[in-house]
């Protein structure tokens, strides 16, 4: 089993337990929070010295939580960001990759496009809070900055029958 399939199943099931992320109030120190639901997946420091910090469930998850960091090594407030409202995010100014890893934390999938050198990160999420999806977020002609972004259904829960 790959390592970061084996971190992620374990996220998981920390994050389905009893404590949950999200509840952590803001101000708690980052050293409290990594101890009670282990390192973020996504690690990014701010111009300002501060760091935006994201627990994923991905590859097969649909949650990731985010939180940016005080100057004093306290989290904010978290903040769910596989959504369809925060990947509306997308739509303002310029998104790297490393912009959108910080953001969204690490997609479920990379992949190529015949056409050019685009790739295409994928998130698994509840669309509208209600049906199994991908975002698509496509990472233009020389596959580092992010062009557009659409939701298809994930084909882990489509039917073949």
């Amino acid at each position: 089993m790959r390592a970061q399939t084996f971190s992620a199943i374990v996220l998981m099931l920390t994050l389905g337990g009893c404590a949950q992320l999200q509840s952590t109030q803001p101000g708690t120190p980052v050293a409290e929070v990594i101890k009670q639901f282990g390192k973020p997946t996504t690690v990014c420091r701010n111009q300002d010295g501060t760091e935006r910090l994201v627990w994923s469930q991905q590859p097969f998850g649909r949650q990731a939580w985010g939180t940016n960091t005080t100057k004093d090594n306290a989290i904010g407030p978290f903040t769910q960001v596989l959504t369809d409202a925060h990947f509306d995010l997308l739509n303002t100014g310029t998104w790297s990759d490393a912009r959108v890893l910080c953001e969204f934390g690490p997609p479920a999938s990379i992949d190529g496009i015949a056409k050019g050198n685009e790739k295409v990160w994928s998130y698994r999420y509840m669309e509208s809070s209600a049906w199994y999806s991908l975002m698509y977020v496509y990472m233009g002609p020389n596959g580092n900055l992010a062009n557009r972004h659409s939701p298809g259904p994930d084909p882990m829960y489509m039917r073949r029958d």
